[in-house]
């Protein structure tokens, strides 16, 4: 079974530089507290090491 991650936007993206603004947004994350499941893949890991500052991240079994 394929792991997935639960990603909870945190902190607000007032203020913020464009590429993290942008990297959120990809995430599918668009409001404060806001909480998406993705696929855990290299490439999700990767947007989460940019705004890790920003997001709460879990993994849960799918």
């Amino acid at each position: 079974m394929a792991n997935k991650l639960v990603i909870t936007l945190k902190r607000s993206m007032i203020g913020r530089p464009e590429p993290q603004r942008v990297t959120l947004q990809t995430l599918g994350l668009k409001k404060r507290e806001q909480t998406v499941i993705q696929n855990d893949n290299p490439a999700i890991r990767g947007m989460i090491e940019k705004v890790k500052h920003l997001v709460e991240v879990k993994e849960v079994q799918e």
